[in-house]
């Protein structure tokens, strides 16, 4: 009699788990429609951007193919406008970065004697800047693909999991109960978009066996990576020169104090030497570059210079819309991680019962009730009960009722029942 009052009260924790994971599951359903739009976006910002920026270089290669009849003042220019980009460079990047300043100067010289003045004249860093931001972007989205898969199998897994614990107790559910059956239907197969690199196929099971390991620790050191580099790249749009931008030419000796803008700076100079080239306000002979005029022999190439600006003015725009369209995916992420983490937590114990099946007695077996001895402090107290249970697959658990609840108070089997659930979750 008192296994059959703990079981039921067992049963009903089980029907609300039940309950909790079709919430899951119904979470991560809506999320997935809501991700499948942002992938769409996604795919069609990335299509724009990337014709803008072949647009951007066709015109580069036009105008480089023009250049011909600046090309005795440029590069003349250019032997001079070198070594002081050099030195500009690398004195910035010793004073104001941590390490790395020998390899950093090698690459630059290997970078300065296979560019031409003409990457100075057409601000060329602007289209190496957005074809390395395109790398990232793909990298960063590839990673949170990665992720919110295994997010989106961790919770079918859960699911399909407690349809097995559903199957087996469906005789014993009390309505409303009953009107899951059409919930637990194999779950709706979900198409991503396909990136460059397939998403790795992991083994689930080690970190989703458990539910109190829970979601968001999977997604955490993604996060805090990816939002790192999306503040820094914000960073780079909104102050395109970092600390060299127009007018603010520093004198001799003298050192910028914009630590945001040198911290952008030195991981560009690290990543990529054309990052050099935004310091070419502090060279005289590079700033002579830019003022040479090479369309006085041929109009079209202001024509030409123009549409390039267009261009890039375009590209840049789809990559911030890029970048926000990231933001807004990694905030999705983050809000249904925490959400599911939570319900996990909840309900998530009950995808372990998948291979159990509920015996004639119900799921919680007594074995033994004992009065413990008196309490010594208080003789009058009436002296605590030792319950000796077995829940599902546990051990035999040894708990401790209040002396003030009597074995035939309904309490008592609902405390049993309590402790004994509490300790199986744990």
């Amino acid at each position: 009699e008192m296994s059959a009052a703990g079981s039921k009260y067992i049963d009903t924790e089980v029907e609300n788990a039940i309950n909790g994971v079709k919430q899951m599951k119904t979470l991560m359903d809506k999320t997935s429609k809501d991700h499948q739009a942002i992938l769409h976006t996604l795919e069609e910002t990335k299509r724009r951007k990337e014709e803008a920026v072949q647009l951007a270089q066709e015109k580069e290669q036009e105008l480089a193919e023009k250049q011909e009849v600046c090309n005795e003042t440029m590069l003349a220019l250019w032997e001079e406008c070198k070594p002081c980009l050099k030195h500009t460079c690398m004195r910035f990047y010793s004073r104001t970065c941590r390490s790395g300043s020998g390899l950093v100067g090698r690459q630059l010289e290997e970078f300065l004697n296979r560019s031409s003045p003409f990457s100075i004249w057409v601000n060329g860093e602007r289209i190496d800047s957005l074809l390395e931001r395109d790398q990232r972007q793909e990298r960063q989205l590839e990673d949170l693909e990665e992720r919110f898969g295994l997010l989106e199998d961790g919770v079918d897994d859960i699911f399909q999991d407690s349809t097995q614990v559903y199957g087996h107790i469906y005789p014993f559910f009390r309505a409303p109960f009953g009107g899951f059956r059409e919930a637990f239907r194999p779950p709706v197969q979900h198409v991503r978009l396909p990136l460059r690199s397939q998403r790795f196929s992991r083994d689930l099971h080690p970190f989703f066996q458990h539910p109190h390991r829970g979601f968001h620790n999977l997604f955490q050191p993604l996060f805090e990576m990816t939002q790192r580099m999306l503040e820094e790249a914000q960073g780079g749009w909104e102050h395109p020169l970092g600390a060299f931008g127009p007018g603010r030419v520093l004198a001799a000796g003298q050192e910028s104090r914009n630590f945001s803008d040198d911290r952008m700076v030195c991981r560009e100079i690290r990543r990529n030497s054309a990052g050099c080239l935004r310091m070419r306000d502090e060279c005289e002979k590079c700033r002579e570059i830019l003022s040479v005029d090479c369309w006085q022999a041929d109009p079209a190439q202001s024509q030409l210079r123009e549409q390039l600006e267009d261009a890039l003015r375009l590209a840049e725009r789809f990559t911030r819309r890029y970048d926000d369209l990231l933001r807004a995916f990694q905030a999705e992420m983050l809000n249904t991680t925490a959400l599911l983490d939570q319900l996990n937590r909840q309900f998530g114990w009950v995808s372990r019962l998948a291979n159990l099946t509920q015996g004639t007695d119900g799921f919680l077996q007594v074995t033994t009730v004992l009065s413990k001895t008196p309490n010594l402090e208080d003789p009058s107290a009436p002296p605590d009960t030792q319950v000796t249970v077995q829940l599902f697959d546990s051990e035999p658990l040894v708990l401790t009722v209040p002396g003030d609840i009597s074995w035939d108070d309904p309490r008592f089997m609902e405390t049993v029942a309590e402790q004994a659930l509490q300790h199986y979750k744990q």
